[in-house]
């Protein structure tokens, strides 16, 4: 059975697989491969007389139609978790991401056929009428004011504001940034190890005022480790460390 359809009727490969999948009236999520292409490669031989360029875009998809035919003749491959795997997955994906950019696209266009058939008229309105204020009565409109309504007025206000309040955040005091130079603290420490040769890590860190200081100094520690400049020693579990200077010349320490 031939198939003949214009060129000009579809805007790509996948507009044309789509209107075959509609006009077979086939689920989109169980093409029947074998049908769509052929009537699929039937469409590429009428376009033989056509453009190249275009013809080109259709061609990739045929072969690529052709592909998960051959695929579905084939055992059935599984993935990790031993499901079968559709060949025809990708495809789907695609041809339902056409198919709703399609009718976005179809919407737009439904709604841009309408607005051109809204009219909008300039604004005629007299400048007396544009420019016209309600004259206010400042007697009147105070006339039932008192200082009792006004205090009332105000203490609700004030209960608003108290009531946006966040009991907890509120009381959360500033974050401040500490600036604590690596370098310097590296020239800190390595005076304190070359003064006293041997001590404990406790003794290091009461130095440090804040806790930002202590993590910099355990930094240093470490870079002085690896290079082997100090060696560290703890008896027993969570006891105290001991740190002890390395000699230059052979490694030992004093």
């Amino acid at each position: 059975m031939e198939l003949t359809v214009k060129l000009e009727a579809f805007e790509g490969p996948l507009d044309l697989l789509l209107h075959l999948i509609e006009k077979n009236k086939v689920n989109i999520y169980d093409i029947p491969i074998v049908e769509i292409t052929e009537q699929y490669l039937e469409y590429i031989r009428e376009m033989e007389r056509q453009d190249l360029n275009v013809v080109s875009e259709f061609l990739v998809m045929a072969a690529t139609l052709i592909d998960i035919k051959c695929k579905m003749l084939l055992p059935k491959e599984v993935d990790e978790e031993g499901e079968e795997i559709d060949p025809r997955t990708e495809l789907v994906e695609q041809l339902l991401e056409y198919k709703m950019y399609k009718f976005m696209a179809e919407e737009l266009k439904d709604r841009q056929m309408d607005a051109g058939r809204s009219l909008y008229k300039n604004p005629t309105i007299p400048e007396e009428v544009l420019n016209y204020v309600v004259p206010v009565d400042i007697e009147e409109l105070l006339s039932e004011v008192t200082l009792k309504k006004l205090n009332s007025i105000f203490k609700n206000v004030m209960k608003r504001q108290e009531d946006r309040i966040d009991p907890i955040r509120s009381q959360y005091g500033n974050i401040e940034k500490e600036d604590v130079s690596i370098e310097d603290k590296f020239i800190d420490v390595e005076q304190f190890i070359l003064e006293n040769k041997e001590f404990t890590f406790r003794e290091l860190l009461n130095r440090q005022s804040t806790k930002m200081e202590i993590v910099v100094t355990f930094m240093v520690v470490l870079e002085l480790m690896k290079a082997g400049k100090i060696r560290i020693l703890q008896e027993e579990t969570f006891g105290e460390i001991y740190i002890t200077v390395m000699d230059e010349e052979n490694g030992n320490g004093n």
